[in-house]
């Protein structure tokens, strides 16, 4: 077997691989004796029938199958011999392949990058911890009777709070646009539901009153013919209902889950939920900075194969968001609107293979443990969900990249530079948002 590699452009790679001509000539002999005696062909016994009468009928395919083969076997000693990693399937075409002749192929593909790390020292990251106050605890509990409220009509202007019912006809320019009507819409004042202007101008209104409210579009508003735009909308209200919050005794606790039949056991249950939530916003805040300097500080190609593979997997994730519609086609999606997302998902996965290559972490049993009861700390039955994850061997490998992933955000923030801070709740909550947003 005669191997020759060479670079193309970037990444790319050709290799040309030479098959003795013996070999294939052989290999398609023996593969038209083995159809010779299993082929039915009329005028001939089962088992009789001439290699010379096979070769004639079923030669082109035979020789066909077996190149494919020479092709699939010879191309993985080949990668063993030049000790190349593929990124991706290869590109094969013959260059020779004519019967009695040496065979000779080329197959392109991509290889893996090499990744030099950027020193770790040089990395600068905050680290927060949030503390959870006595005021923000109360916050939440009037939060979760706002939840459970049970709203009741009263005969005054509306306030901030109030849920009111509506009938609105929005115009820009005099004109009305579509999707800026309704009848008998339900807004709950303060909530946000609607554009910035629109719940606030209803407040002092009473039933039956009609008023024009102006407001603006924000620029990043989603109807792109809207942003920006001033528009009146003519609103007339016809019910204004006020919130009656529930008492907080044990019907209220356990209808959140909690196991505590007092208010004293309930805020400490809620405590220890808000503190988790906000350790887990402020880690995932962190671990984005982290992966965010990395990708700054390490300057790669990434190979187009394992682009197009991630594209692929951002399309049916997009699917899944969009209910899995039977009529809709992921496919039909440009490519161009995941490329972005996808290179980035393809570099942080070979910069993190690397720094758990380099530091050689490893997901041992006790921290895959830890991990998997800290998951199922926040639900009613943790044992059943441990099991769970124990039960199910692709859960399982989840959680250990997770672990392994993990130590690897570790073991990069212990040789760099970290402040530590304080952050409020609410600072901690937001955190989560913004890397969500």
């Amino acid at each position: 077997m005669q191997v020759s590699v060479e670079t193309t452009t970037g990444l790319e790679r050709r290799m040309t691989v030479g098959v003795p001509a013996g070999e294939v000539d052989n290999a398609v002999s023996q593969k038209l004796k083995e159809t010779a005696r299993r082929v039915r062909i009329d005028g001939f016994r089962p088992g009789k029938v001439p290699v010379s009468v096979v070769k004639q009928r079923f030669g082109a395919g035979i020789r066909a199958e077996v190149l494919e083969e020479v092709v699939r076997n010879y191309y993985v000693k080949a990668l063993t011999e030049e000790k190349v990693v593929p990124a991706g399937s290869p590109s094969i075409e013959f260059t020779k392949d004519a019967a009695g002749e040496d065979v000779e192929f080329t197959a392109t593909f991509e290889v893996f990058p090499e990744v030099e790390l950027a020193p770790f020292d040089g990395y600068e990251f905050e680290k927060s911890s949030a503390e959870v106050t006595d005021a923000d605890i109360d916050t939440m509990l009037e939060n979760l009777q706002k939840q459970r409220a049970n709203y009741v009509s009263v005969e005054r202007p509306a306030v901030n709070g109030d849920r009111v019912k509506i009938d609105f006809v929005g115009k820009v320019d005099g004109e009305a646009f579509e999707g800026g009507s309704a009848e008998g819409q339900s807004v709950t004042l303060g909530s946000g539901q609607m554009i910035p202007g629109f719940e606030s101008g209803i407040e002092g209104m009473s039933v039956g009153q009609t008023k024009a409210v102006e407001v603006t579009f924000p620029e990043d508003y989603g109807n792109e013919e809207l942003a920006g735009k001033a528009a009146v909308f003519d609103i007339t209200l016809h019910e204004v209902a006020e919130a009656e919050l529930p008492e907080l005794n044990e019907e209220f606790f356990t209808a959140f889950g909690a196991e505590g039949k007092d208010l004293e056991t309930f805020k400490a249950e809620v405590r220890k939920n808000m503190e988790r939530e906000a350790r887990t916003a402020l880690e995932g805040a962190l671990k984005n900075s982290v992966i965010d300097q990395l990708v700054a500080s390490n300057e790669f190609d990434v190979p187009s194969a394992l682009v197009a593979d991630e594209i692929q997997r951002l399309k049916q994730q997009a699917l899944q968001q969009f209910g899995q519609q039977a009529q809709f086609d992921v496919n039909t999606l440009p490519d161009e609107i995941f490329k972005d997302q996808a290179e980035r998902r393809v570099k942080v996965g070979l910069i993190m293979n690397e720094v758990i290559s380099k530091a050689e972490i490893k997901a041992d049993d006790e921290t895959v443990d830890a991990y998997i009861n800290d998951q199922a700390s926040v639900y009613q039955d943790p044992q059943q969900v441990i099991d769970y994850y124990k039960s199910n061997d692709e859960m399982l490998n989840q959680v250990k990249a997770a672990v392994v992933e993990n130590a690897a955000i570790d073991h990069i923030l212990k040789a760099s530079k970290v402040a530590e801070t304080v952050v409020s709740y609410e600072e901690a909550i937001k955190s989560k948002n913004a890397a969500q947003g």
